[in-house]
């Protein structure tokens, strides 16, 4: 089994900054994409950002040039440094991990982080 543990959840103004971090724990699995989605009230999930296990990014229009995400892989762990924040970003966070463990791929779920930016 594999947990991933967020953190980083807080209260921002706009404008602010705030960074993120995952932490995948368990044995017997290698780490392949990591990633952030978020879910604002009343709203689908979306992603936010992707990044392979080589490094390869993906982002969200909304959050391109603000938002960057990048990954420790001695850890294990992915990280969302997010900049000029909006309302809009507004969410729980979820960290998303794809792993392979015997020839096999298995996609977590983070149990979410909240970020409120407000004045």
């Amino acid at each position: 089994q594999v947990q991933l543990v967020e953190s980083g959840e807080d209260l921002v103004q706009p404008g602010g900054s705030l960074r993120l971090s995952c932490a995948a724990s368990g044995s017997g699995f290698s780490v392949r994409t990591m990633g952030w989605y978020r879910q604002a009230p009343g709203k689908q999930r979306e992603l936010v950002a992707t990044i392979t296990s080589d490094f390869n990014t993906n982002y969200a229009d909304s959050v391109k040039g603000r938002f960057t995400i990048s990954r420790d892989n001695a850890k294990d762990t992915v990280y969302l440094q997010m900049n000029s924040l909006k309302p809009d970003d507004t969410g729980v966070y979820y960290c998303y991990a794809v792993v392979a463990r015997l020839s096999r791929t298995y996609a977590y779920w983070g149990q979410g982080t909240q970020v409120t930016v407000s004045s």
